[in-house]
């Protein structure tokens, strides 16, 4: 069964893979993310990591004897890029959509995905969401053809407030002005009312997504507040620059993030992060040795090995493998059957703890982690010297939290 093939293990002896695409004997996996414009470094480096990911399966013979084939296409973060990249797969034949990235285009795909499902039956597909993770999506605008397989935002804020030491009574929130960075911002005021009341929100700001070049002001209105933590769900360059501006300056806060371990922000933050910079995230480089999993540490060191960047994107991973469960167990690329073989589907994920797929709503339970950057680490992130240290795990059903998904589910 692929389900015992799907471990860390499996990519080991294998790299990306180069050549022409593999015809008519794949199975297509069309693949839309940001690929160019102000994300494209993480829409690269999310792709190749997929890629590898793929190559490690099809090295062990593929799924139902078949090699798994990624097709990418770029949507340039934007909504209506992505459904006309929705459209292209569509008239591809391809029925597997994969896509990571902004909120606002998995709710423009999720969207586009009922409508075309409803007035095509005979051409359906499914979609996997391996980064948009606003709550709406798997709560009142659930899907019966949509599956997440990273945390959402909600659960991310509860983690991330659980894990603020009682020491800190002053924070400043700062987040991207768009449906993600809403729901941060609303999770974030929702968790601290309710577990730390304590805690004083002495600001509170939204930001242009991606059109901020110089976050100087900001910080000057964060440490002229009184601040002793920033708490973010801001990624890609608008972290990056908002924690170089930070430590330019000097500020001398803490920084509660979502996404600093993500391209760009190991270097934005630099040395004098140690120890001042904290993520919730899904994986940790270092967490084989910390666990001691030589296992994982090796799958770990084969990727460090084929590539410059680190390894952040477990969510893209688990994508992958859910997509490969499901065909596999439904011996088939048919969008409902494999809708249908990912309800409630269980598995190892590479630390050895079960990762389900919640049939209520789609919605991943996985383990997560509280990590730190810090030095003395052995994998250090974009040749800072400082690497991620786990210093929290959540186990999966410790990150469960209700949902309002009130699920449409076709006969058929």
């Amino acid at each position: 069964m692929i389900l015992k093939r799907l471990g860390w293990a499996a990519a080991l002896a294998f790299g990306l893979a180069a050549g022409p695409a593999l015809a008519q004997n794949t199975i297509k996996i069309g693949y839309t993310e940001a690929l160019s414009g102000t994300f494209a470094q993480i829409g690269d480096q999310g792709i190749k990591t997929i890629q590898f990911v793929i190559d490690g399966i099809n090295a062990k013979g593929g799924v139902l004897g078949k090699k798994l084939e990624l097709v990418p296409y770029d949507n340039k973060a934007q909504p209506s890029e992505a459904l006309v990249a929705l459209q292209k797969m569509i008239d591809d034949g391809i029925s597997i959509v994969l896509n990571c990235g902004a909120s606002n285009v998995s709710a423009a795909l999720v969207e586009g995905v009922n409508k075309h499902n409803a007035r095509n039956k005979d051409r359906r597909v499914v979609y996997v969401n391996c980064g948009g993770v606003a709550p709406e999506l798997t709560n009142e605008k659930c899907s019966f053809w949509h599956f997440r397989t990273d945390a959402h935002a909600g659960m991310k804020a509860e983690i991330m407030v659980r894990a603020l030491p009682k020491t800190i009574t002053k924070v400043y929130l700062l987040n991207q002005d768009y449906l993600f960075g809403q729901a941060v911002q609303r999770d974030l005021r929702v968790y601290l009312t309710k577990l730390r009341p304590d805690v004083t929100i002495v600001g509170d700001e939204l930001v242009p997504l991606g059109k901020i070049k110089d976050f100087s002001s900001y910080v000057a209105k964060i440490k002229a507040a009184g601040t002793q933590a920033l708490l973010t769900g801001s990624w890609g360059p608008d972290l990056s620059l908002l924690v170089k501006a930070g430590m330019d300056a000097g500020l001398g806060i803490d920084y509660y993030t979502y996404y600093a371990h993500l391209a760009g922000g190991p270097t934005a933050i630099g040395p004098a992060g140690d120890g001042k910079v904290h993520g919730v995230m899904n994986f940790s480089e270092n967490l084989g040795i910390q666990t001691n999993n030589p296992e994982l540490d090796a799958w770990v060191k084969t990727f460090r090995q084929k590539f410059e960047f680190d390894f952040s994107f477990a969510d893209r991973k688990l994508g992958v493998e859910v997509i490969a469960h499901a065909i596999e167990k439904a011996k088939s690329t048919d969008a409902f059957a494999l809708a249908k073989a990912m309800e409630g589907m269980s598995w190892k994920d590479g630390s050895g703890q079960t990762v389900t797929m919640r049939a209520d709503d789609h919605q991943i339970l996985m383990p997560y982690y509280l990590g730190t950057f810090s030095k003395g680490m052995t994998y250090d992130s974009e040749k800072t010297g400082l690497g991620w240290k786990v210093q929290t795990t959540i186990k999966a059903e410790d990150t469960a939290q209700p949902h309002t998904c009130q699920m449409n589910r076709p006969a058929s």
